[in-house]
Parts: C-alpha cells; sequence; structure tokens
C-alpha cells in the first residue's frame, strides 16, 4: 500500500493487479481539488504512449465488457456514479475467473487501475462523466469483448429484472466459453 497527502492505493482482494486509488480532496470555499493521476502511483508500467479519453454516458447505459492484451486502462469518474464490473481473464493468474463489483462516484473520489487481461465494464447509475488514461495510443488490433450478462460470470450488476441500454457491438460480444484460447490474455507478473 502506498500512502501520501492525497492518495492511498490498495489492490483489490479479488483481483490481483486490479488497484484502487483511494483520492483525497483539498477543499475550501473556493471548491476541491483532487489530483487524480501520477505515473510514480503505479511504477509497474511505462505510461510512454498515454491516451486519455472520456466518456459522457445516461443512466442505464451498460458499457462492456471489454478487455485488452496490451493496454492498461485508469478510470476516474469526474460526475456521477458508476458500478464498473471487473472480470480476470489471465490465464495462470492466480485470481483467474476472479470476479469483483465496485461502485465509484464523484462524491467518493477514487481511480481504478485495470490491467492488461481484465475485462472491464460498467452500469451508468446515474448520467455519468467518465475519463480513462490508457498505457498505449488506441489499436483496434486489441480490443476483445466479453458478454456483460454471461451467466458464468456471475456479475452482480444491481439490475434486477432491468435492461441496460447497451450498444449493438458489446450486445454482439461473446459469452466466455465461446472465446477461443488464443484471444484470451497470459498472466503477466508486473
Amino acid at each position: 500500500m502506498l500512502v501520501n497527502c492525497v492518495v492511498e492505493i490498495v489492490e483489490s482482494p479479488y483481483i490481483r493487479g486490479v488497484k484502487v486509488a483511494h483520492l483525497r480532496g483539498l477543499t475550501d470555499a473556493r471548491g476541491i481539488f483532487i489530483e487524480t493521476f501520477r505515473k510514480e502511483w503505479f511504477p509497474e508500467y511505462s505510461w510512454q504512449e498515454v491516451q486519455t479519453n472520456c466518456s459522457h454516458s445516461r443512466a442505464g447505459v451498460l458499457r462492456g465488457l471489454h478487455y485488452h492484451l496490451r493496454q492498461t486502462d485508469y478510470w476516474y469518474v469526474v460526475q456521477g456514479t458508476i458500478r464498473a464490473g471487473l472480470v480476470d481473464l489471465r490465464r495462470g493468474s492466480p485470481t483467474s475467473r476472479a470476479t469483483q463489483v465496485i461502485e465509484i462516484s464523484n462524491q467518493n473520489p477514487m481511480g481504478l487501475l485495470v490491467p492488461c487481461g481484465v475485462a472491464h465494464g460498467f452500469l451508468a447509475l446515474s448520467d455519468v462523466i467518465l475519463t480513462y488514461l490508457v498505457d498505449r495510443y488506441y489499436d483496434a488490433a486489441d480490443e476483445y469483448g466479453l458478454a456483460w450478462n454471461d451467466p458464468e460470470l456471475q456479475l452482480d450488476w444491481g439490475l434486477g429484472d432491468g435492461e441496460p441500454l447497451v450498444s449493438a457491438r458489446d450486445r454482439m460480444n461473446p459469452p466466455l466459453a465461446h472465446i477461443p484460447d488464443q484471444l484470451l490474455p497470459c498472466w503477466d507478473e508486473r
């Protein structure tokens, strides 16, 4: 665990390599200032090809599940609340096939580091603005999908009988049992 005046970084007890950065803001009469990311917080990654993206989602939208063989993501919720779903797809990982659901909001600021090979997605519990930093430039050849509602995963999105709004592309994502082994990542001890 790494602690300084503005961040406490904790590894997930469920999925090896997933890290939550509990951020502390500086508040005064003008508002709040939050440092959201430093590459020094995650020295095991190079952060040489950094790209930042921003996603705006309406309440009820579910994005994912997506995974990459070469890309690490770092998420920060600017506005709203999400329920993030994570699945360790890395063959040979000590936490292979483990899942985790975590709520992230701007009311409880945190960053979420999602390493290569961990499938990730989120359900927007309210209107949401999510920024995410990646350690590689976008590469369509490194973008894979996994069915968000695969019963084998047992991810509790908290939907009850409701149906989320899912993109046509994400509706086509296969269940885990239909993904060939060569398209699943291998464990990297980073």
